[in-house]
């Protein structure tokens, strides 16, 4: 077999973070010949002996990690296997040990979806190696008995030293914390860590099943439920994570879902970091609140901020990026209390999730995003929207986006600034912003708003996705 021709009748597709597709299409054959064109690309500038192997809880991603651990081997690389853990664990233990890794992850998508998301010595690898991967023609042969796996619990340990390293032992005292466990890769690691850390924790809806959760498109009943537990637990703030713990979803002592970018700047400011690289989509208060000192705008996805660290290194000391949905990427080794963190340019949900309490101080987290510009985003999605259908309404509005307005609704605004740098996103003569795009890991269509006022913000979304599935 050869990995281009098998990964091109795969129907499995790189998308914004990883390849990703439906789980019938991973085949072992499938994991092997990503996994073999993955070890040609990384040859041609490593020397590879080891490479680490990670998953998330959905029902495939272990046979699917046996395959890519037989296509190790019959090449002559050890598949070091760490089980279940959230990404950023696999990411930081891979870089410290300058190895490089594979994540089996579809990260929030359906069960029915899987994927890979795959890492050099130095991190992420790149959109230039993700071609190169789909372009590589390697031959391999069948492949053999997929054996079982057994697990090294390091990574997990290490990632929970980082933070643990950071702070005293009551950094978090007198806070309740819950923690929405569902099915999250890092629901074994969160609990124990903020205890250590001196704070008291309600572990919270624990789930056998795998959940779905997308923290750029927060259902209503998890937002019901979040204000439940709130108040029947008396908390001060309610953690999560999406399925492989690189996204999180944090709420206030209201049980009040923060939105992913608002929680990236007040961790972005906690740090003192000097200059940020975020995607478009990315709340505009970020850029006028007057914290930083640069601000790079990217398309979405963690390998474009990722790829503007280096230019931003060249003039600044601390850099850092994040994106709406939450992940926050360090870009730079920085200090806290005096202790050396290290950089870690993947998503990571547990750092924001930690530097929300440094800023907050004494005060509560809802106090403190009341002191940010009244200025809010909101974001849904319409599921099982093709992408060409997705791409069409995209090219004609981006031709005549006004007609667009009106096919909306919108006859009353007009508009004054259009931005293609990732979908289609419309500046409107009242300030408010509407920004479609096509998910680049489903057939999703997004949509996201911003308003001076959070209903606003949601009715916007609301009436778009609804006006445009009659498009």
């Amino acid at each position: 077999m050869i990995t281009k021709q098998v990964i091109a009748n795969s129907n499995v597709a790189f998308g914004t973070s990883g390849a990703r597709g439906l789980v019938v299409d991973f085949t072992p054959e499938v994991c092997a010949a990503f996994t073999h064109a993955f070890v040609a690309v990384l040859r041609n500038e490593f020397d590879v002996n080891q490479l680490a192997l990670a998953i998330d809880n959905r029902p495939s991603s272990y046979a699917m990690a046996k395959a890519c651990a037989v296509a190790l081997q019959q090449v002559g690389i050890e598949p070091i296997y760490y089980g279940i853990i959230p990404t950023p664990a696999l990411a930081y233990q891979a870089m410290q040990g300058n190895m490089p890794c594979i994540m089996v992850t579809g990260s929030h998508i359906p069960f029915d979806r899987n994927g890979l998301k795959f890492y050099r010595p130095d991190g992420e690898i790149t959109k230039t190696d993700e071609q190169k991967i789909l372009a590589s023609e390697v031959y391999f042969s069948a492949l053999p008995a997929l054996p079982e796996l057994v697990a090294n619990l390091q990574a997990g340990k290490e990632y929970c030293s980082r933070y643990r390293s950071l702070f005293s032992a009551d950094f978090l005292a007198g806070k309740r914390i819950g923690v929405y466990e569902h099915s999250s890769a890092g629901r074994d690691l969160y609990a124990p860590l903020f205890e250590s850390l001196g704070a008291e924790v309600i572990r919270i809806e624990r789930s056998d099943q795998f959940v779905p959760i997308d923290t750029e498109a927060v259902g209503e009943d998890d937002k019901a439920r979040a204000r439940r537990w709130s108040a029947e637990y008396q908390l001060d703030a309610i953690f999560s994570t999406d399925g492989d713990g690189d996204r999180p979803l944090v709420a206030d002592e209201f049980g009040e879902w923060l939105r992913g970018d608002i929680l990236g700047l007040l961790c972005a400011y906690a740090l003192h970091i000097e200059a940020l690289a975020i995607p478009v989509s990315s709340n505009t208060v970020i850029a006028s609140c007057g914290y930083f000192n640069k601000i790079k705008l990217t398309k979405i996805g963690s390998p474009y901020v990722i790829a503007e660290f280096s230019e931003l290194a060249k003039n600044y000391r601390c850099i850092a990026g994040f994106e709406a949905n939450g992940g926050f990427l360090l870009g730079s080794n920085i200090e806290i209390n005096g202790q050396p963190l290290a950089a870690l340019p993947t998503r990571d949900a547990v750092l924001p999730f930690l530097m929300l309490f440094v800023a907050a101080g004494k005060g509560a987290i809802s106090s403190l995003v009341a002191t940010l510009p009244a200025r809010y985003t909101h974001s849904d999605r319409i599921k099982n929207f093709s992408s060409e259908r997705s791409q069409s309404i995209l090219t004609q509005a981006s031709a005549d986006p006004q007609v667009l307005l009106l096919r909306l609704g919108f006859s009353d605004q007009y508009v004054i600034n259009m931005d293609t740098t990732d979908g289609l996103r419309l500046t409107l003569s009242d300030g408010c912003i509407i920004h479609l795009r096509p998910s680049g890991n489903a057939p999703e269509l997004r949509c996201y708003a911003e308003a001076s006022d959070i209903e606003h913000a949601q009715q916007l979304v609301f009436t778009v996705l609804e006006q445009l599935q009659t498009v």
